[in-house]
């Protein structure tokens, strides 16, 4: 019985190091001009912005950050219309994800629904308190939509997998 106790154990603890493991995700909201990015902290508790590149810089940024950081995952911001259909910007948000698969073939790449994010993005900022030009940045509801996208996921794992 001491045997079985033990393995139990050990498989529970790899279960956890696993689910539990001390790694980043990062969040993008994908434009043909800008790239709104936030990221985890290593429990992935917290979603916070982290910067607006250029969609033609983004890959280069990311290639820098995953050299530095530990990232399991990039959370990427699927645009589909209030029928789930594709929108104008499907495309090259497709076309990103697929290059993107192929620069970092170890890190998941998981899509989410970005309906509404711009939209909820503008209504936090509005609501701070920031002083009306900074409420018109566009780079910082790109910053602030992605946050949006990253604490969705977090919830969502959460609830199927437990907390850690």
């Amino acid at each position: 019985m001491a045997n079985v106790i033990s393995i139990y154990k050990s498989n529970k603890i790899k279960v956890l190091d696993y689910f539990c493991s001390m790694s980043k995700v990062i969040a993008i909201d994908y434009g043909n001009k800008r790239v709104g990015l936030a990221v985890t902290d290593e429990l992935q508790l917290i979603a916070t912005r982290l910067t607006t590149v250029h969609s033609q810089e983004v890959i280069t940024y990311l290639s820098d950050f995953v050299l530095n950081n530990n990232v399991e995952t990039f959370v990427i911001g699927k645009p589909v219309n209030l029928k789930g259909e594709d929108t104008d910007s499907s495309e090259s948000v497709r076309n990103f994800t697929v290059h993107l698969k192929k620069k970092f073939p170890k890190i998941n790449i998981v899509e989410v629904d970005e309906r509404f994010t711009s939209k909820m993005a503008s209504q936090v900022i509005s609501k701070s308190g920031m002083s009306k030009k900074k409420r018109q940045d566009k780079g910082l509801i790109d910053q602030v939509s992605a946050v949006i996208m990253l604490q969705d996921y977090l919830k969502n794992k959460e609830y199927k997998m437990g907390r850690c």
